[in-house]
């Protein structure tokens, strides 16, 4: 059986990724601000090491697969936090594992969104491809939640893909899935807001499949990237979103 890692295993899309891996035999260290193997904060750049330095201790050996799952919302605030967590959060910590998974030729498996390629490149965009932690914090704060969230998933999306060449010679595979509405907390908490809660009940009522994601739905995808049955995928972002990306980008693929 494999070691795995994740950050953000305590609730929703992350603790069903960990149940299934568990389910499959796996070990699994887990990193998040709660309920976790190790506790770090992954707004800040202690906590984002903490982490690393964690995974680091509990897993000498290598890693078969890691899986940066910690994000939030829309609903959170700032907005910059968003962008600390969904963005800066899982690429450092994903940086800091590397030499981990290329001891086991492991796998990645990141966490976008359907909503990423609902917004165009801007300069947000730049500033997290770029590094830019201050500005683009400092940017998104004049900005919206939605933009915060689906920009932050967008470059996600957009980091993977350009760094998955570069990790394929060592035989590191680096994909996604973007998943649609599925039942969380964290949507729960985006439901109940005011400034996106109206637009995020309409979209889960739009769902071409007429309902909305299980956990459970998103980790099957995670699992199947994340094994051998996956082993010729690299730099792909698969849509785990009941049809809506295709419903509403049918000429975009």
């Amino acid at each position: 059986m494999g070691i795995y890692a994740m950050t953000g295993g305590a609730t929703g899309i992350g603790a069903a990724i960990k149940q299934q891996l568990r389910g499959e035999g796996h070990t699994v260290i887990v990193a998040d601000i709660k309920d976790a193997d190790i506790i770090a904060d992954l707004s800040t750049t202690e906590g984002r090491q903490a982490a690393i330095d964690g995974i680091r201790a509990a897993a000498p050996e290598g890693l078969d697969g890691f899986v940066p799952c910690a994000g939030l919302g829309p609903a959170a605030r700032p907005y910059s936090l968003i962008t600390r967590v969904n963005y800066f959060g899982a690429v450092a910590t994903t940086e800091g594992v590397l030499d981990l998974l290329a001891k086991r030729k492991g796998s990645i498996v990141m966490i976008s969104s359907n909503s990423a390629p609902m917004l165009p490149d801007d300069e947000y965009t730049e500033l997290l491809l770029a590094g830019d932690e201050a500005g683009a914090c400092e940017f998104i704060d004049q900005k919206d939640a939605n933009h915060a969230y689906a920009g932050s998933k967008r470059a996600v999306s957009q980091w993977l893909r350009q760094k998955a060449p570069e990790y394929a010679p060592q035989r590191i595979r680096l994909n996604a899935v973007a998943p649609g509405i599925t039942q969380t907390p964290l949507v729960d908490a985006s439901h109940a807001d005011p400034e996106v809660g109206e637009a995020m009940k309409a979209f889960a009522a739009s769902v071409p499949l007429g309902r909305v994601g299980d956990p459970k739905d998103i980790a099957e995808a995670v699992c199947f990237l994340l094994s051998e049955r996956a082993s010729f995928v690299t730099g792909s972002i698969l849509f785990v979103d009941g049809g809506h990306d295709a419903m509403l980008r049918a000429k975009q693929f």
